[in-house]
């Protein structure tokens, strides 16, 4: 296992864009989840992956929500998706984001979902796509996984898990007492995939190659929407042609520096995740 610290981000500078680039050539990436109850996780999600330097987002959520989370967010495309009783995701939503998938150079899958969306139904029809782009997928989606880890696995492209230890339970069948570097190599086994293991540290494991463990986050990060925010600069990453194992990486050190930051100036405890989005252009400035 590698520590991951200052010392292994400056042996792996992110790519910058030269002089003439626009913003397709930084890359495009599509958010889908959300739902009438969570309608403003996928604010946080685009916005932290346009402060990662991705040159494009869209936005799919149920569509009672979409034209306003079109408003709040003018730098964004913004798509509407069937929902169920629930206002959360159906699984014939899956159609759309499909659609949506080959427009795009990466996508994250999940965020403000429940379980009461219809993840499997969605996994298992995402899986089938020919994108091929880099598909993150996080919250109701990490759920949905058991029951098609078939499909995830024939997926033609890249995958990236971001569970929390109650998550991570599920999806190994074990207690989150069991949470270790060890359970994230073989969860990143199971399903082929960078597994990012979210807790007081942080693991990222991908076939393959070391883990790295990133322990220097501040408790403050433990709040409703830091998942959102952490998804969303990995996925910019991702946009930007980062490899997973590199993007996870980074994502996790702008995160978790940024929360560091906030703790020194605010405090501890109490900063919002939409206080994080906004450092994270700093967090990065110094990649390449």
């Amino acid at each position: 296992m590698i520590q991951l610290n200052a010392e292994w981000v400056a042996r792996h500078p992110l790519p910058f864009p030269g002089e003439g680039t626009d913003k397709n050539d930084r890359g495009r990436l599509l958010v889908a989840g959300g739902s009438s109850t969570v309608p403003g996780a996928l604010l946080l999600t685009g916005e932290a992956a346009l402060r990662a330097g991705a040159g494009k987002v869209q936005l799919a959520t149920v569509a009672t929500v979409a034209t306003g989370l079109g408003l709040a967010f003018p730098e964004a495309a913004v798509f509407a998706l069937d929902c169920n009783a629930d206002g959360e995701l159906a699984a014939s939503s899956a159609l759309e984001i499909m659609r949506l998938m080959k427009l795009n150079d990466a996508a994250v899958l999940g965020p403000g979902t429940s379980a009461t969306s219809d993840g499997p139904g969605i996994l298992a029809k995402i899986t089938q796509s020919r994108a091929g782009i880099p598909l993150l997928l996080d919250a109701a989606m990490l759920h949905a996984l058991p029951q098609v880890d078939d499909e995830l696995r024939a997926y033609s492209g890249p995958k990236i898990l971001t569970p929390h230890p109650g998550e991570m339970a599920a999806l190994m069948d074990c207690s989150p007492d069991d949470i270790c570097c060890e359970l994230a190599e073989a969860a990143a086994a199971r399903f082929s995939a960078t597994v990012v293991l979210k807790s007081s540290c942080t693991w990222i494991s991908t076939p393959g190659q070391p883990s790295l463990r990133y322990d220097n986050g501040s408790p403050g990060l433990a709040t409703a929407g830091s998942g959102d925010v952490l998804a969303g600069i990995i996925g910019g990453l991702l946009a930007r042609h980062v490899a997973p194992h590199e993007a996870a990486a980074w994502g996790v050190w702008a995160h978790g520096e940024a929360g560091r930051t906030l703790a020194a100036r605010t405090g501890p405890l109490g900063f919002l995740a939409r206080d994080i989005v906004g450092l994270i252009p700093a967090m990065l400035r110094d990649s390449s």
